[in-house]
């Protein structure tokens, strides 16, 4: 009962995601509040679905985004691992991880369209990549990183509470 959160919580992530933030660019940067809000859900303590969550935003996304799927499910997915990982080790200093996962994400989302875009043939190049669409993204997902990450710990708080884990 616990993962069916995550159904209301992503769609409406990836739907404001598509009408709303789509729209606000940083040169030919997009935030990816998907991405975000999986970062910060992966960073929360007493969460033990992050894949699962990984694994319907990535579906979601796909929905919405003329990507292939496994461009959304690899990103994401890889962004939980790292999210774990970087929570046994930077534990202490949460919004450093948060900051953290967030930058890596963003650019392992922005390196697999790259590499997709020019498999399927465009002539991107990959300083154009960087300066015109991964750094713009970094700091508009830097931007949202810091409400995300209080929002996802309210709800963890609330999924999970202390009294449940003990």
């Amino acid at each position: 009962m616990r993962n069916l959160i995550a159904v209301p919580l992503l769609g409406l992530a990836v739907v404001i995601q598509t009408a709303i933030a789509g729209q606000i660019t940083l040169l030919s940067g997009v935030v990816d509040i998907a991405l975000v809000m999986l970062a910060a859900w992966a960073l929360q303590e007493r969460v033990s679905t992050a894949f699962h969550w990984a694994f319907l935003a990535g579906l979601l996304a796909s929905l919405v985004s003329r990507l292939p799927w496994f461009v959304y499910f690899a990103a994401y997915l890889g962004t939980v691992l790292v999210a774990h990982l970087l929570q046994r080790r930077i534990w202490q200093v949460p919004m450093l991880a948060m900051f953290s996962v967030t930058f890596l994400g963003t650019v392992l989302i922005n390196l697999l369209t790259f590499l997709y875009i020019n498999l399927s043939g465009s002539t991107i190049t990959l300083t154009d990549a960087l300066g015109l669409v991964t750094l713009p993204s970094v700091l508009l997902n830097m931007l949202i990183a810091i409400p995300l990450f209080g929002m996802m710990r309210d709800v963890a708080h609330w999924v999970f509470p202390q009294a449940a884990q003990q």
